[in-house]
C-alpha cells in the first residue's frame, strides 16, 4: 500500500503540469506579415492554361534589406537550412521543380560569409493542370525557409496562393515576359531582378572558391559551446533544488552497487535528453519560444504543487518513498531508475527558466539547421547538463570518495528542502502576475490543503498505527491532494491581467505597445524596450542594475523612454516582435536610438557597463 500511494503521489505531481501543457496551442509561425523578412508570391507564364498543357510558374521571393534565405542544396561549407516548396494543387494537377538561380554571397552570422538569396528571386517550376475548360483552381505553396541577417535566423514559411483559368487555349501573360524570359539560360532558370542576383557564371565561381576554405566553425565546434552551455546549467540557481537532490542520491549511493549506480546515471542522464529533446523539437518546429510551457498557468501551478509535496518531503514532514525524486533508503533498487529518470526530466523543465544566457543563444542557431541537426544541438546541451552525474556513474572510484552515508544526510536533506520552499514560493509569485482576485486566493488555499494531506500522511500513516487509522489518514490524504488540485487548478483567463505604467527603482516603466514603439521611434525619441516576464530568473537578475544611481542619472539626462513588455502570460505580439529581433527567449533589452536605424540588442545578461555604452549612443 505504501509503495501504491508513493506512485499515486508522483502521478499527481506528474499529470498537473502535463494536463496543463494540452491547453499549449503554437502561435503564428513564420508566415508573411507587415514585418515579414521574407515574402512569397506565385508569377505565372500564363493568363489562362490549357488542360494537359504545361506552362512555367515561378515562387517571387522579396527580402528585407539585409536578409537572406538558402538554395535548394547548402554548400559543404555553408550552415543554415535549404529552402524547400511545399505545394497543394488541385486534383489530378502536377507540379516539376526547375533549376533554380545559382546563389551569391551573402553576410550571414557571425560576421562569416555564406551562400543564399536576398534581394527578390524567382524560383521556377513546372506546372501541369488537369480538367476542362472553363474550370478555375487554386495553386498555393508553402515556403519553408531560414531567414538571416548577419546577426539573427529565423524559421520563415510564408504562403503564396494564385487561382488561374483554364481554357481551350493557352494565353500569355506579356506582364511576366521578362521573368520567363525566352533565350535559353532563363529557359531552365527564370533570372532575378536586376541587380539582386549574380550571374551564373561569377556565382558558381563564388561557390566554388568557398567550398575550398575551411569554414570558420565546424559543427563539431558549436557542439562543443553546447555541451559546455548545458554544463553550464548545472550552477544556475533554477537547477540548484534538483542538483541537491542528485549530490543526496549520489552520497547515498556510494560504496554500492557499481552497477546500480551505473543504471541511476544512465536513467537521469536519458531523462535529461528525453525532455530537451520533447521541448527542443517543440521550439524548432513550432516556433515556440523557449520557456513557452512557463507561459501557462495550470503548468505554473502544477511545478508550485509538485516543489511543495517534496520539499515537505525533505523537510522530514513524511516519506514519499524513491520512485519519486530519487532519494531514500532503497533508492539502489530497480524501483529507483524512474525516480533518476524524472529528476532528469525535472532538470530540464526547472532550468527554463534561468536558462536564457545558455540557450538564447543556442537556438538562435538551432532553428538554422534541419530538424536533426537541431536535435543533436539539444541532446548535446543535454549532455553537458547531465555529464556531472554521469561521470560519476561511469567511474565508481570516484562515487567511493564521496562521504560515506551517515546520520548527516538527514540534516543536509532538510536544509535542501529551503530550495525547493524557496522554488514553489517563486512560481506561486509567477502566477500573480498570471490570475488576480479570488483565483488566487483558491490557489494558495488548494496549495495549503496539499500541503494538509502531505501533514496528516506523514503523521498518521505509519507502521505502527493501527490498519483503521491508517485506512482513514490514506483517504484524509488522497481527498486533500485531489481536492486541493481540483480548488487550485487555475482557470483559461480569457482576460489577460491589464499591464499598467509601474515605477521600479525609482524608474518609470511604461506599458509596451508595437503602436508605441512605432509613434516614439517616428518622433526622434530614444527608446530602451526590456523584454521580460515573471518567470524568466536571468530577467529579475537583470533588474539589478537599475539600482544604480549614474545609470538612473544618464537614463534621464538623455531622455530615454523606458518601456516594459511583459512575456509572463502569452502574448503573439511580443512573440512577433522578438522572432523580428531574431529571439527565442527572454531577457531581451533592446535600445532604439534616433537616427540609427536598427535597433541595439544587448546581452542576455546585464551590467551597468554595457546598458551605459548603449545609452551613450544616444546624442
Amino acid at each position: 500500500m505504501h509503495r501504491a500511494l508513493t506512485h499515486l503521489l508522483l502521478f499527481l505531481t506528474l499529470i498537473v503540469p502535463a494536463m496543463a501543457q494540452l491547453d499549449l496551442v503554437a502561435p503564428g509561425g513564420g508566415g508573411g506579415g507587415p514585418n515579414a523578412k521574407v515574402t512569397a508570391s506565385l508569377v505565372s507564364e500564363m493568363k489562362t492554361a490549357a488542360p494537359g498543357q504545361a506552362f512555367r510558374m515561378a515562387v517571387k521571393l522579396v527580402h528585407e534589406e539585409h536578409w537572406h534565405t538558402y538554395g535548394k542544396v547548402l554548400p559543404p561549407d555553408v550552415v543554415g537550412k535549404p529552402t524547400k516548396l511545399l505545394w497543394t494543387l488541385p486534383e489530378g494537377w502536377s507540379v516539376q521543380e526547375l533549376p533554380w538561380p545559382p546563389t551569391r554571397e551573402v553576410d550571414s552570422t557571425d560576421g562569416k560569409k555564406s551562400q543564399g538569396y536576398d534581394g527578390t528571386v524567382y524560383l521556377p517550376v513546372k506546372v501541369t493542370p488537369a480538367g476542362k475548360a472553363g474550370d478555375s483552381a487554386e495553386i498555393s505553396v508553402k515556403v519553408d525557409a531560414l531567414v538571416c541577417n548577419p546577426q539573427n535566423c529565423m524559421p520563415a514559411k510564408p504562403v503564396a496562393k494564385l487561382t488561374l483559368t483554364l481554357a481551350d487555349m493557352a494565353e500569355v501573360d506579356p506582364s511576366n515576359a521578362e521573368v520567363f524570359a525566352k533565350d535559353n539560360a532563363s529557359t531552365s532558370n527564370p533570372k532575378a531582378l536586376p541587380g539582386k542576383a549574380a550571374s551564373t557564371s561569377s556565382a558558381v565561381s563564388t561557390t566554388q572558391a568557398s567550398a575550398t576554405k575551411a569554414p570558420e566553425h565546424s559543427f563539431g565546434i558549436y557542439l562543443l559551446y553546447a555541451f559546455l552551455g548545458g554544463l553550464i546549467l548545472n550552477v544556475m540557481p533554477c537547477v540548484f533544488p534538483v542538483l541537491g537532490i542528485k549530490v543526496l542520491s549520489v552520497v547515498q549511493q556510494a560504496g554500492g552497487d557499481k552497477r546500480q549506480v551505473l543504471m541511476h546515471g544512465l536513467a537521469y542522464t536519458l531523462g535529461v535528453l528525453v525532455c530537451f529533446w520533447v521541448l527542443g523539437g517543440i521550439v524548432v518546429a513550432l516556433g515556440k519560444g523557449w520557456g513557452f510551457q512557463l507561459q501557462n498557468p495550470a503548468f505554473v501551478f502544477g511545478l508550485a504543487t509538485f516543489f511543495l509535496i517534496f520539499a515537505m518531503s525533505m523537510a522530514g514532514v513524511f516519506e514519499i518513498g524513491t520512485s519519486a525524486v530519487g532519494v531514500g533508503q532503497n533508492l539502489q533498487s530497480k524501483h529507483g531508475f524512474g525516480g533518476s529518470f524524472f529528476s532528469g526530466l525535472l532538470a530540464v523543465v526547472v532550468a527554463a527558466p534561468c536558462s536564457a544566457p545558455v540557450l538564447g543563444s543556442a537556438l538562435g542557431y538551432a532553428v538554422s539547421l534541419p530538424i536533426m541537426g537541431a536535435l543533436l544541438m539539444f541532446s548535446a546541451l543535454g549532455f553537458g547538463l547531465a555529464s556531472p552525474f554521469l561521470l560519476l556513474a561511469v567511474f565508481p572510484k570516484l562515487v567511493v570518495a564521496l562521504p560515506r552515508p551517515g546520520a548527516w544526510m538527514e540534516s543536509f536533506k532538510q536544509g535542501l528542502s529551503f530550495l525547493l520552499f524557496g522554488t514553489a514560493v517563486f512560481e506561486i509569485w509567477v502566477l500573480t502576475g498570471m490570475i488576480e482576485g479570488q483565483p488566487m486566493l483558491f490557489v494558495l488555499l488548494g496549495l495549503v490543503l496539499v500541503a494538509f494531506g502531505c501533514w496528516v500522511y506523514g503523521r498518521w500513516y505509519l507502521p505502527h498505527k493501527s490498519a483503521r487509522v491508517r485506512s482513514v489518514a490514506l483517504v484524509i490524504t488522497l481527498g486533500s491532494l485531489i481536492g486541493g488540485i481540483s480548488l487550485g487548478w487555475p482557470a483559461k483567463n480569457d482576460h489577460p491581467i491589464e499591464h499598467k505604467p509601474v515605477v521600479e527603482n525609482g524608474l518609470t516603466w511604461e506599458v509596451w505597445s508595437p503602436e508605441k514603439v512605432s509613434q516614439l521611434v517616428s518622433s526622434k525619441t530614444a527608446v530602451y524596450i526590456d523584454y521580460t516576464a515573471k518567470w524568466c530568473l536571468t530577467c529579475q537578475v537583470n533588474k539589478r542594475v537599475y539600482k544604480d544611481e549614474a545609470l538612473k542619472k544618464l537614463i534621464a539626462d538623455k531622455k530615454v523612454v523606458l518601456l516594459k513588455a511583459d512575456w509572463t502570460n502569452e502574448d503573439e505580439r511580443i512573440t512577433k516582435a522578438l522572432a523580428d529581433l531574431g529571439k527565442a527567449a527572454v531577457p531581451v533589452n533592446v535600445l532604439y536610438v534616433p537616427g540609427e536605424k536598427e535597433p541595439v540588442v544587448l546581452p542576455e545578461l546585464l551590467s551597468v557597463d554595457n546598458v551605459s555604452e548603449a545609452l551613450n549612443r544616444v546624442k
